[in-house]
């Protein structure tokens, strides 16, 4: 049978710090990081040049140290510390499944992670390296979710694909109203009038405003990764 062509040549899977979680209540699971890692890995195979936005709420999240009390940019700063973390560990996992990775990193760390250089980074994939972006775009303020918008448009991605614990968006958090009802597709305008969660306004404004559609899926679904970038009907798209 000839191979499935993809509906995607480039992407960019944004990843919360949560989804490295696994079973623990906190940091990083490293049979789950393993399980994503073998799950890009088949994407990867089918020639789709993939690059990663990693979150860190697993470890820390600048939001609860604002409300905690701590000073907005120190709290971001600590949440942006723990991405790279994070970055790491998936670098690790992805390395040890016998692919070429990069680590792209917003804030000056050399001794682990290169500088964000767009012309480098396209070459990276262009070559079949994944690359793996931490600490959002190096500063406060700014959620990683927009950092994936704004570098999705950079390397000229063709998606966003957005891993999170439900199969899509809803019109309430169908973990906690049974009754929320699933879009198989929406607006983007219709997120930000709906006020739904799923995305910061700023980040649904960027894609809106340069056309670059989002998917949202569940992560936890062995195969969806592959699915979603194969075309099939996957999660919910917004447009």
């Amino acid at each position: 049978m000839p191979q499935i062509k993809p509906a995607y040549k480039r992407i960019l899977l944004k990843l919360s710090g949560e989804s490295l979680l696994g079973d623990v209540p906190y940091g990083i699971d490293l049979d789950t990081a393993k399980s994503i890692a073998q799950e890009i890995k088949e994407t990867h195979d089918l020639g789709v040049q993939v690059a990663i936005m990693i979150g860190g709420g697993n470890i820390f999240r600048g939001v609860s140290g604002t409300e905690a009390g701590m000073d907005r940019a120190s709290a971001d700063y600590m949440g942006l510390l723990a991405t790279i973390m994070n970055g790491i560990a998936l670098q690790d996992a992805l390395e040890k499944e016998g692919v070429f990775t990069r680590h792209i990193c917003a804030i000056e760390i050399k001794a682990i992670a290169e500088p964000f250089i767009k012309r480098r980074v396209i070459r990276h994939l262009e070559k079949g390296r994944i690359v793996i972006f931490s600490a959002g775009i190096g500063s406060p303020y700014f959620t990683t979710d927009t950092a994936a918008a704004l570098r999705a448009l950079e390397i000229k991605a063709q998606v966003i694909l957005k891993a999170t614990k439900v199969d899509g968006v809803y019109t309430a958090d169908p973990l906690v109203d049974k009754t929320s009802r699933k879009f198989s597709s929406i607006k983007y305008l219709d997120v930000i009038k709906k006020g739904l969660k799923i995305m910061d306004t700023t980040a649904i404004s960027l894609c809106k405003d340069n056309k670059l559609p989002i998917i949202i899926f569940n992560l936890k679904r062995r195969g969806n990764i592959k699915k979603v970038v194969l075309g099939q009907k996957v999660g919910t798209r917004i447009y």
